[in-house]
Protein backbone atom coordinates (compact mmCIF):
# COMPACT_ATOMS: atom_id res chain seq x y z
CA UNK A 1 0.00 0.00 0.00
CA UNK A 2 1.22 3.13 -0.80
CA UNK A 3 1.51 6.87 0.91
CA UNK A 4 -1.50 8.49 -0.99
CA UNK A 5 -3.62 4.97 -0.87
CA UNK A 6 -3.10 4.89 3.44
CA UNK A 7 -3.82 8.29 3.32
CA UNK A 8 -6.89 7.55 1.62
CA UNK A 9 -7.54 4.76 3.45
CA UNK A 10 -7.32 6.95 7.07
CA UNK A 11 -10.19 9.37 5.45
CA UNK A 12 -12.54 6.01 4.39
CA UNK A 13 -11.61 5.29 8.44
CA UNK A 14 -12.44 8.68 9.76
CA UNK A 15 -15.53 9.17 7.53
CA UNK A 16 -16.99 5.12 8.82
CA UNK A 17 -15.98 6.83 12.75
CA UNK A 18 -18.54 10.08 12.53
CA UNK A 19 -20.97 8.06 10.42
CA UNK A 20 -21.16 5.34 12.99
CA UNK A 21 -20.44 7.39 16.10
CA UNK A 22 -21.25 10.69 16.05
CA UNK A 23 -24.01 11.39 13.78
CA UNK A 24 -26.26 9.48 15.62
CA UNK A 25 -25.58 11.04 18.62
CA UNK A 26 -25.68 14.40 16.57
CA UNK A 27 -28.99 14.32 14.87
CA UNK A 28 -30.65 12.79 18.46
CA UNK A 29 -29.75 16.16 20.06
CA UNK A 30 -30.45 17.91 17.81
CA UNK A 31 -26.77 19.17 17.19
CA UNK A 32 -27.24 18.79 13.30
CA UNK A 33 -30.33 18.43 11.58
CA UNK A 34 -28.33 15.94 8.73
CA UNK A 35 -25.63 13.26 9.01
CA UNK A 36 -22.32 15.25 9.65
CA UNK A 37 -20.42 12.65 6.96
CA UNK A 38 -22.68 14.99 4.23
CA UNK A 39 -20.26 17.79 5.18
CA UNK A 40 -16.69 16.09 4.79
CA UNK A 41 -17.23 13.43 2.41
CA UNK A 42 -16.88 14.79 -0.51
CA UNK A 43 -14.06 16.54 -2.06
CA UNK A 44 -11.93 19.86 -0.94
CA UNK A 45 -13.49 22.98 -1.37
CA UNK A 46 -12.44 26.47 -1.57
CA UNK A 47 -14.75 29.05 -0.79
CA UNK A 48 -14.43 32.53 -2.84
CA UNK A 49 -15.54 35.40 -1.44
CA UNK A 50 -15.02 39.15 -1.39
CA UNK A 51 -17.11 43.02 -2.34
CA UNK A 52 -18.84 42.95 -5.60
CA UNK A 53 -16.57 43.91 -8.54
CA UNK A 54 -13.61 42.98 -6.38
CA UNK A 55 -12.42 40.38 -9.28
CA UNK A 56 -13.55 36.99 -7.98
CA UNK A 57 -14.82 35.62 -11.35
CA UNK A 58 -11.58 36.54 -13.30
CA UNK A 59 -9.49 35.56 -11.03
CA UNK A 60 -11.40 32.26 -10.73
CA UNK A 61 -11.25 32.02 -14.73
CA UNK A 62 -7.57 32.36 -14.86
CA UNK A 63 -6.92 29.80 -12.25
CA UNK A 64 -9.67 27.89 -14.82
CA UNK A 65 -7.72 29.00 -17.76
CA UNK A 66 -10.93 29.98 -19.82
CA UNK A 67 -13.76 32.52 -19.27
CA UNK A 68 -16.40 30.29 -17.03
CA UNK A 69 -17.54 32.48 -14.93
CA UNK A 70 -19.06 35.95 -16.37
CA UNK A 71 -16.89 39.57 -15.35
CA UNK A 72 -17.60 43.06 -15.36
CA UNK A 73 -17.71 45.95 -13.39
CA UNK A 74 -21.62 46.10 -12.27
CA UNK A 75 -22.54 43.07 -10.07
CA UNK A 76 -22.70 39.87 -13.07
CA UNK A 77 -24.09 37.24 -10.73
CA UNK A 78 -26.28 36.90 -7.27
CA UNK A 79 -25.67 32.84 -7.28
CA UNK A 80 -23.37 30.86 -5.19
CA UNK A 81 -21.93 28.23 -7.86
CA UNK A 82 -20.62 25.60 -7.54
CA UNK A 83 -17.35 24.79 -10.33
CA UNK A 84 -16.14 21.13 -10.36
CA UNK A 85 -14.20 18.63 -12.32
CA UNK A 86 -16.43 16.40 -15.07
CA UNK A 87 -14.26 13.45 -15.21
CA UNK A 88 -16.00 12.43 -18.01
CA UNK A 89 -15.30 14.68 -20.69
CA UNK A 90 -11.57 14.27 -22.33
CA UNK A 91 -9.28 17.17 -20.76
CA UNK A 92 -7.71 17.50 -24.00
CA UNK A 93 -10.11 19.68 -25.36
CA UNK A 94 -11.21 23.54 -24.70
CA UNK A 95 -12.12 23.68 -21.37
CA UNK A 96 -15.76 24.68 -21.34
CA UNK A 97 -19.05 24.28 -18.92
CA UNK A 98 -19.81 20.79 -19.92
CA UNK A 99 -22.82 20.22 -17.48
CA UNK A 100 -25.03 22.84 -15.41
CA UNK A 101 -27.54 21.79 -12.99
CA UNK A 102 -29.96 23.94 -10.62
CA UNK A 103 -30.56 24.90 -6.66
CA UNK A 104 -32.45 21.54 -6.09
CA UNK A 105 -30.45 19.55 -8.00
CA UNK A 106 -27.64 19.76 -6.08
CA UNK A 107 -29.68 20.39 -2.53
CA UNK A 108 -31.03 16.95 -3.12
CA UNK A 109 -28.34 14.81 -4.82
CA UNK A 110 -26.67 12.94 -1.94
CA UNK A 111 -23.45 12.62 -3.35
CA UNK A 112 -22.69 16.35 -2.43
CA UNK A 113 -22.70 17.75 1.18
CA UNK A 114 -25.14 20.55 0.76
CA UNK A 115 -28.34 18.87 2.05
CA UNK A 116 -27.88 21.07 5.19
CA UNK A 117 -28.53 24.35 2.96
CA UNK A 118 -32.03 23.34 2.00
CA UNK A 119 -32.89 25.50 5.35
CA UNK A 120 -32.26 28.12 3.52
CA UNK A 121 -35.60 28.09 1.70
CA UNK A 122 -36.63 28.41 -2.30
CA UNK A 123 -35.15 31.48 -2.53
CA UNK A 124 -31.56 30.36 -2.07
CA UNK A 125 -31.94 27.39 -4.10
CA UNK A 126 -33.21 29.41 -7.04
CA UNK A 127 -29.87 30.97 -6.62
CA UNK A 128 -27.81 27.87 -5.93
CA UNK A 129 -26.47 26.14 -9.15
CA UNK A 130 -23.73 23.63 -10.68
CA UNK A 131 -21.54 23.94 -12.89
CA UNK A 132 -19.32 21.27 -14.55
CA UNK A 133 -15.45 21.65 -16.17
CA UNK A 134 -13.09 19.94 -18.17
CA UNK A 135 -10.46 22.13 -16.10
CA UNK A 136 -7.54 20.28 -14.69
CA UNK A 137 -7.11 22.78 -12.28
CA UNK A 138 -10.46 20.83 -10.85
CA UNK A 139 -9.23 17.92 -10.81
CA UNK A 140 -8.63 17.31 -7.12
CA UNK A 141 -10.99 20.24 -5.51
CA UNK A 142 -13.82 21.98 -6.13
CA UNK A 143 -14.81 26.18 -6.19
CA UNK A 144 -17.69 27.81 -5.08
CA UNK A 145 -17.85 31.79 -6.15
CA UNK A 146 -20.44 34.03 -4.26
CA UNK A 147 -22.35 36.59 -5.14
CA UNK A 148 -20.47 40.37 -4.47
CA UNK A 149 -20.92 41.73 -1.09
CA UNK A 150 -22.87 44.63 -0.69
CA UNK A 151 -23.24 47.80 1.69
CA UNK A 152 -27.11 48.15 1.75
CA UNK A 153 -28.38 44.94 0.44
CA UNK A 154 -30.82 43.30 3.61
CA UNK A 155 -31.82 39.59 4.25
CA UNK A 156 -35.47 41.11 2.72
CA UNK A 157 -33.95 41.96 -0.43
CA UNK A 158 -32.11 38.63 -1.18
CA UNK A 159 -34.94 36.66 -0.02
CA UNK A 160 -32.26 34.28 1.96
CA UNK A 161 -29.92 35.08 5.31
CA UNK A 162 -26.71 35.56 3.19
CA UNK A 163 -24.31 35.64 6.22
CA UNK A 164 -25.59 32.00 7.22
CA UNK A 165 -25.55 30.59 3.71
CA UNK A 166 -21.66 31.88 3.67
CA UNK A 167 -21.41 30.71 7.62
CA UNK A 168 -22.55 27.24 6.40
CA UNK A 169 -20.20 26.83 3.25
CA UNK A 170 -17.32 27.93 5.60
CA UNK A 171 -17.60 25.67 7.79
CA UNK A 172 -17.03 22.68 4.68
CA UNK A 173 -14.61 24.56 3.39
CA UNK A 174 -11.04 23.72 3.39
CA UNK A 175 -10.28 27.44 2.11
CA UNK A 176 -11.82 30.41 2.14
CA UNK A 177 -10.16 32.96 0.16
CA UNK A 178 -11.67 37.14 0.89
CA UNK A 179 -10.93 39.22 -2.07
CA UNK A 180 -11.02 43.44 -1.60
CA UNK A 181 -10.26 45.67 -4.80
CA UNK A 182 -8.64 49.12 -4.64
CA UNK A 183 -12.31 50.80 -4.67
CA UNK A 184 -13.51 49.39 -1.45
CA UNK A 185 -10.82 48.32 0.70
CA UNK A 186 -13.05 45.97 3.17
CA UNK A 187 -15.45 48.72 4.07
CA UNK A 188 -18.86 47.64 2.39
CA UNK A 189 -21.37 46.01 5.25
CA UNK A 190 -22.07 42.42 4.46
CA UNK A 191 -17.73 42.29 4.14
CA UNK A 192 -17.68 44.03 7.72
CA UNK A 193 -20.40 41.47 9.00
CA UNK A 194 -18.98 38.51 7.32
CA UNK A 195 -15.11 39.35 9.16
CA UNK A 196 -16.72 39.96 12.07
CA UNK A 197 -19.16 38.24 12.89
CA UNK A 198 -19.72 34.70 10.52
CA UNK A 199 -16.22 33.63 9.41
CA UNK A 200 -14.47 33.67 13.23
CA UNK A 201 -17.46 31.24 14.30
CA UNK A 202 -17.42 28.86 10.99
CA UNK A 203 -14.33 27.99 10.43
CA UNK A 204 -10.22 28.80 11.73
CA UNK A 205 -8.22 31.85 10.99
CA UNK A 206 -5.49 29.43 8.70
CA UNK A 207 -8.11 28.68 6.25
CA UNK A 208 -9.18 32.35 5.34
CA UNK A 209 -6.67 34.09 3.11
CA UNK A 210 -7.05 37.95 2.42
CA UNK A 211 -6.24 39.07 -1.06
CA UNK A 212 -6.11 42.50 -2.23
CA UNK A 213 -6.91 41.99 -6.08
CA UNK A 214 -6.90 44.11 -8.66
CA UNK A 215 -4.36 46.30 -7.48
CA UNK A 216 -3.22 47.77 -11.56
CA UNK A 217 -6.20 49.86 -11.13
CA UNK A 218 -4.02 52.01 -8.41
CA UNK A 219 -2.36 54.96 -10.01
CA UNK A 220 0.62 54.96 -8.56
CA UNK A 221 2.39 53.45 -5.56
CA UNK A 222 1.47 56.08 -3.35
CA UNK A 223 -2.03 55.33 -4.37
CA UNK A 224 -1.34 51.37 -3.82
CA UNK A 225 0.35 52.28 -0.37
CA UNK A 226 -3.05 54.30 0.98
CA UNK A 227 -5.08 51.41 0.04
CA UNK A 228 -3.04 49.20 1.86
CA UNK A 229 -2.52 50.84 4.43
CA UNK A 230 -6.85 51.29 4.42
CA UNK A 231 -7.20 47.63 4.12
CA UNK A 232 -4.93 46.91 7.12
CA UNK A 233 -6.53 49.43 9.31
CA UNK A 234 -9.97 47.83 8.33
CA UNK A 235 -8.95 44.42 8.95
CA UNK A 236 -7.65 45.44 12.61
CA UNK A 237 -10.85 46.93 13.23
CA UNK A 238 -12.23 44.42 12.10
CA UNK A 239 -11.13 41.59 13.63
CA UNK A 240 -9.18 42.59 16.49
CA UNK A 241 -5.93 40.91 15.61
CA UNK A 242 -3.03 43.33 15.91
CA UNK A 243 -0.87 41.01 13.37
CA UNK A 244 -2.60 41.57 10.08
CA UNK A 245 -2.61 38.33 8.68
CA UNK A 246 -0.39 37.97 5.43
CA UNK A 247 -2.65 40.11 2.42
CA UNK A 248 -1.83 38.68 -1.29
CA UNK A 249 -1.74 41.42 -3.64
CA UNK A 250 -2.69 40.01 -7.43
CA UNK A 251 -3.68 41.66 -10.80
CA UNK A 252 -4.98 40.22 -13.90
CA UNK A 253 -2.81 41.10 -16.72
CA UNK A 254 -5.19 39.88 -19.36
CA UNK A 255 -7.91 42.41 -17.75
CA UNK A 256 -5.30 44.87 -17.36
CA UNK A 257 -5.03 45.34 -21.01
CA UNK A 258 -8.43 45.42 -21.57
CA UNK A 259 -8.99 48.32 -18.97
CA UNK A 260 -9.66 51.58 -20.42
CA UNK A 261 -7.59 52.74 -17.32
CA UNK A 262 -4.63 51.23 -17.75
CA UNK A 263 -3.14 53.99 -19.69
CA UNK A 264 -4.50 56.62 -17.23
CA UNK A 265 -1.67 55.87 -14.61
CA UNK A 266 1.82 54.84 -14.24
CA UNK A 267 2.15 51.84 -13.41
CA UNK A 268 5.36 51.66 -13.38
CA UNK A 269 5.41 50.19 -10.36
CA UNK A 270 3.92 46.85 -10.98
CA UNK A 271 7.35 45.69 -11.94
CA UNK A 272 8.70 45.88 -8.37
CA UNK A 273 6.07 44.08 -7.02
CA UNK A 274 5.38 40.47 -7.42
CA UNK A 275 1.97 39.23 -9.08
CA UNK A 276 1.16 36.68 -5.96
CA UNK A 277 -1.53 35.05 -8.31
CA UNK A 278 0.86 31.80 -9.34
CA UNK A 279 1.32 31.72 -4.69
CA UNK A 280 -2.20 32.40 -4.57
CA UNK A 281 -3.17 29.18 -6.91
CA UNK A 282 -0.45 27.26 -4.85
CA UNK A 283 -1.86 27.65 -2.29
CA UNK A 284 -5.39 26.68 -3.39
CA UNK A 285 -3.96 23.53 -5.11
CA UNK A 286 -2.32 22.67 -1.61
CA UNK A 287 -5.81 22.42 -0.19
CA UNK A 288 -5.94 18.60 -1.24
CA UNK A 289 -3.26 17.51 1.12
CA UNK A 290 -4.47 19.53 4.25
CA UNK A 291 -8.07 17.48 3.79
CA UNK A 292 -7.04 14.78 6.25
CA UNK A 293 -6.03 16.94 8.62
CA UNK A 294 -9.06 19.43 8.37
CA UNK A 295 -11.17 16.27 8.43
CA UNK A 296 -9.26 15.19 11.86
CA UNK A 297 -10.17 19.22 12.96
CA UNK A 298 -13.87 18.55 12.45
CA UNK A 299 -13.97 15.51 13.73
CA UNK A 300 -12.27 16.90 17.62
CA UNK A 301 -13.63 19.76 17.13
CA UNK A 302 -18.12 18.24 16.76
CA UNK A 303 -16.89 15.45 18.86
CA UNK A 304 -15.58 18.02 21.99
CA UNK A 305 -19.34 19.98 21.50
CA UNK A 306 -21.00 17.13 21.31
CA UNK A 307 -19.43 15.55 24.69
CA UNK A 308 -20.11 18.77 26.36
CA UNK A 309 -23.55 18.72 25.30
CA UNK A 310 -24.52 15.19 26.83
CA UNK A 311 -22.22 16.44 29.89
CA UNK A 312 -24.37 19.16 30.55
CA UNK A 313 -27.31 16.93 30.40
CA UNK A 314 -26.14 14.57 32.38
CA UNK A 315 -25.35 16.88 34.86
CA UNK A 316 -28.91 18.74 34.58
CA UNK A 317 -30.58 14.91 35.00
CA UNK A 318 -28.16 14.47 37.94
CA UNK A 319 -29.94 17.26 39.82
CA UNK A 320 -33.07 16.09 38.73
CA UNK A 321 -33.05 12.63 39.96
CA UNK A 322 -32.13 14.17 43.30
CA UNK A 323 -35.11 17.23 43.00
CA UNK A 324 -37.87 13.80 41.71
CA UNK A 325 -36.45 11.79 45.39
CA UNK A 326 -37.15 14.61 47.22
CA UNK A 327 -40.22 15.63 45.71
CA UNK A 328 -41.51 12.08 46.06
CA UNK A 329 -40.33 12.02 49.62
CA UNK A 330 -42.73 15.46 50.31
CA UNK A 331 -45.62 13.71 48.80
CA UNK A 332 -44.95 10.72 51.05
CA UNK A 333 -44.88 12.58 54.33
CA UNK A 334 -47.31 15.19 53.16
CA UNK A 335 -49.67 12.33 52.35
CA UNK A 336 -48.72 10.68 55.57
CA UNK A 337 -49.63 13.51 57.54
CA UNK A 338 -53.23 14.19 55.53
CA UNK A 339 -54.32 10.49 56.52
CA UNK A 340 -53.94 11.25 60.20
CA UNK A 341 -55.37 14.34 59.79
CA UNK A 342 -58.43 12.48 58.37
CA UNK A 343 -58.28 9.66 61.17
CA UNK A 344 -58.29 12.84 63.96
CA UNK A 345 -60.67 14.20 62.35
CA UNK A 346 -62.86 11.40 62.55
CA UNK A 347 -62.19 10.73 65.80
CA UNK A 348 -63.15 14.13 67.27
CA UNK A 349 -66.23 14.38 65.08
CA UNK A 350 -69.45 14.45 67.84
CA UNK A 351 -71.28 11.11 67.57
CA UNK A 352 -68.70 9.21 65.68
CA UNK A 353 -66.67 8.41 69.06
CA UNK A 354 -67.78 4.87 68.51
CA UNK A 355 -66.60 4.75 65.17
CA UNK A 356 -64.61 1.39 64.52
CA UNK A 357 -60.74 1.97 64.94
CA UNK A 358 -60.79 -0.12 61.46
CA UNK A 359 -62.86 1.90 59.28
CA UNK A 360 -61.10 5.52 61.09
CA UNK A 361 -57.36 3.93 59.52
CA UNK A 362 -59.12 2.70 56.35
CA UNK A 363 -60.51 6.06 56.15
CA UNK A 364 -57.02 7.39 57.24
CA UNK A 365 -55.54 5.25 54.64
CA UNK A 366 -57.95 6.01 51.66
CA UNK A 367 -57.02 9.60 52.50
CA UNK A 368 -53.52 8.56 52.05
CA UNK A 369 -54.10 7.09 48.53
CA UNK A 370 -55.98 9.90 47.09
CA UNK A 371 -53.60 12.40 48.29
CA UNK A 372 -50.41 10.61 46.89
CA UNK A 373 -52.14 9.36 43.59
CA UNK A 374 -52.53 13.42 43.43
CA UNK A 375 -49.36 14.02 43.73
CA UNK A 376 -47.84 11.63 41.51
CA UNK A 377 -50.46 12.34 38.94
CA UNK A 378 -51.06 15.82 39.13
CA UNK A 379 -48.96 18.00 41.62
CA UNK A 380 -45.36 16.61 40.58
CA UNK A 381 -45.63 17.96 37.35
CA UNK A 382 -46.45 21.19 38.47
CA UNK A 383 -43.00 21.42 40.89
CA UNK A 384 -40.91 19.53 37.89
CA UNK A 385 -42.01 22.46 35.85
CA UNK A 386 -40.99 24.97 38.18
CA UNK A 387 -37.74 23.06 38.78
CA UNK A 388 -37.23 23.18 34.77
CA UNK A 389 -37.70 26.75 34.46
CA UNK A 390 -35.36 27.14 37.15
CA UNK A 391 -32.72 25.54 36.29
CA UNK A 392 -32.84 26.97 32.16
CA UNK A 393 -32.62 30.51 33.83
CA UNK A 394 -29.73 29.32 35.56
CA UNK A 395 -28.32 26.85 32.67
CA UNK A 396 -24.55 27.92 32.60
CA UNK A 397 -24.53 26.18 36.19
CA UNK A 398 -24.86 23.31 35.13
CA UNK A 399 -21.12 22.62 33.41
CA UNK A 400 -17.84 24.00 34.68
CA UNK A 401 -16.26 26.69 31.96
CA UNK A 402 -13.10 26.91 33.19
CA UNK A 403 -11.17 27.58 30.00
CA UNK A 404 -11.50 29.65 27.03
CA UNK A 405 -12.44 26.62 24.72
CA UNK A 406 -15.03 25.17 27.05
CA UNK A 407 -16.87 28.88 27.00
CA UNK A 408 -16.49 28.87 23.10
CA UNK A 409 -17.89 24.95 23.08
CA UNK A 410 -20.90 25.98 25.37
CA UNK A 411 -21.30 29.14 23.44
CA UNK A 412 -22.27 26.66 20.55
CA UNK A 413 -24.33 24.42 22.33
CA UNK A 414 -26.26 26.29 24.97
CA UNK A 415 -29.22 26.77 23.28
CA UNK A 416 -29.21 22.90 22.21
CA UNK A 417 -29.16 22.06 25.65
CA UNK A 418 -32.04 24.60 27.05
CA UNK A 419 -34.26 23.24 23.38
CA UNK A 420 -33.56 19.32 24.67
CA UNK A 421 -34.32 19.74 27.79
CA UNK A 422 -37.47 21.52 26.80
CA UNK A 423 -38.54 19.10 24.13
CA UNK A 424 -38.66 16.47 26.54
CA UNK A 425 -39.51 18.15 29.90
CA UNK A 426 -36.18 17.06 31.49
CA UNK A 427 -37.02 13.01 30.83
CA UNK A 428 -33.98 10.95 29.28
CA UNK A 429 -32.31 8.38 29.76
CA UNK A 430 -29.16 8.07 32.17
CA UNK A 431 -27.89 4.83 30.56
CA UNK A 432 -28.35 6.12 27.74
CA UNK A 433 -26.56 9.47 27.99
CA UNK A 434 -23.65 7.19 29.39
CA UNK A 435 -23.22 5.09 26.57
CA UNK A 436 -23.37 7.84 23.99
CA UNK A 437 -20.84 9.89 26.32
CA UNK A 438 -18.72 7.11 26.14
CA UNK A 439 -18.39 6.70 22.54
CA UNK A 440 -17.99 10.61 21.63
CA UNK A 441 -15.15 10.71 23.71
CA UNK A 442 -13.69 7.54 22.59
CA UNK A 443 -14.06 9.27 19.29
CA UNK A 444 -12.74 12.34 20.19
CA UNK A 445 -9.39 10.75 22.29
CA UNK A 446 -8.48 8.21 20.30
CA UNK A 447 -10.12 8.30 17.06
CA UNK A 448 -9.17 12.04 15.10
CA UNK A 449 -5.94 12.20 17.75
CA UNK A 450 -4.56 9.10 16.77
CA UNK A 451 -5.20 10.01 12.97
CA UNK A 452 -3.69 13.62 13.60
CA UNK A 453 -0.79 11.93 15.51
CA UNK A 454 0.24 9.60 12.80
CA UNK A 455 -0.11 12.46 10.43
CA UNK A 456 1.64 14.80 12.15
CA UNK A 457 4.91 11.63 12.39
CA UNK A 458 4.46 11.06 8.31
CA UNK A 459 4.88 14.76 7.89
CA UNK A 460 8.38 14.13 9.51
CA UNK A 461 9.36 11.53 6.77
CA UNK A 462 10.53 13.27 3.52
CA UNK A 463 8.13 12.22 0.47
CA UNK A 464 11.29 10.33 -1.14
CA UNK A 465 12.16 7.93 1.56
CA UNK A 466 9.94 5.10 0.48
CA UNK A 467 11.82 2.72 3.20
CA UNK A 468 10.21 4.87 6.23
CA UNK A 469 6.83 5.45 4.33
CA UNK A 470 6.54 1.82 4.06
CA UNK A 471 7.76 1.48 8.20
CA UNK A 472 5.11 4.28 8.99
CA UNK A 473 2.53 2.79 7.06
CA UNK A 474 3.46 -1.06 9.40
CA UNK A 475 3.12 0.77 12.15
CA UNK A 476 -0.25 2.54 11.10
CA UNK A 477 -2.22 -0.40 9.62
CA UNK A 478 -4.14 -0.90 12.80
CA UNK A 479 -4.58 2.61 13.75
CA UNK A 480 -8.47 2.55 14.09
CA UNK A 481 -9.10 -1.18 14.89
CA UNK A 482 -8.27 -0.58 18.60
CA UNK A 483 -11.10 2.71 18.76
Amino acid sequence: MNRESFINKLRIDLLAMVEKQLTPVAMKYGYSETPLETNIKWKPLVLVIGNYSSGKSTLINNFLGSEIQATGQAPTDDSFTVITYDPSTSPDGPIRVTEERDGKFLLNDPEYPFESLRKHGQRFSSHFRLKKVNAPFLRNLSVIDTPGMLDSITERDRGYNYQNVIGDLAQIADLVLVLFDSHKAGTVREAHTSLRDTLPTRTFEDRVLFVLNRIDECVSLVDLLQVYGTLCWNLSQITGRKDIPTIHLTYSPGAMKESPNSFEGDLGFLKYLENQRSELKNAILMAPRHRLDHLATFVETHAERISHLIEALMAYQKRFQKYKIRNLLMGFVLSILGGALAEIGLASMNGLASVDAVMMHASGGLVFVVIFLAWIVYIKKLFYRRFRKRQLKQLDALTPLENQTRRDNWDSIRELVSHYIIKTAGQFSKRDLKSEHESVRMVFEKGAKKIREALNELAAIHHDDVAEVDKWIDRQSSLLKHT
